[in-house]
């Protein structure tokens, strides 16, 4: 995996199955509400999403499936009934990635607020979990181990 590409996300398309529809877009981005998820197999696990709105913006994205630990997100009742989630099995999970430019392994993600799509249908929208006090908005991606503070000023 590349930790810093050097890939503009424009350079590669997507299939047209990679469409999503955001009818209310993302938080404090209402008026995008369409996008494409895009990838490259060796920047996996990390996506690009690409927002059509009044101009094209692009965020990186994860499934957090295998990646965060114990990370379980519910949803309130009526946020499954609006995306018409009939099986949890349909709802895909996509958390927002803050990367550092000078720091990669700063990098956090949005666990608060994903982005919630059913699979079936398409139609996604980030929504704060039920379960929110458990979890950060600023989750670290590589845990740092801490050295001893005797060892450090040694």
């Amino acid at each position: 995996m590349k930790v810093l590409p050097e890939i503009y996300p424009t350079d590669f398309e997507p299939p047209p199955a990679n469409e999503l529809i955001l009818p209310q877009g993302l938080i404090g981005f209402g008026e995008y509400q369409r996008a494409e998820l895009l990838y490259q197999s060796d920047h996996l696990p990390f996506l690009w999403m690409r927002l059509f709105g009044p101009e094209t913006l692009h965020f990186v994205v994860i499934e957090p499936g295998g990646i965060i630990p114990g990370y379980e997100p519910e949803i309130f009742d009526e946020d499954a009934l609006q995306l018409d989630l009939r099986d949890p099995a349909e709802a895909m999970i996509l958390n927002i990635v803050t990367l550092q430019r000078q720091q990669p392994v700063e990098a956090t993600v949005n666990l608060i607020g994903p982005l919630v799509v059913n699979r079936r249908t398409r139609v996604g929208r980030q929504l704060v979990i039920s379960n929110y006090s458990r979890f950060s908005a600023h989750h670290p991606l590589v845990e740092h181990a801490q050295a001893p503070v005797a060892a450090a000023r040694r």
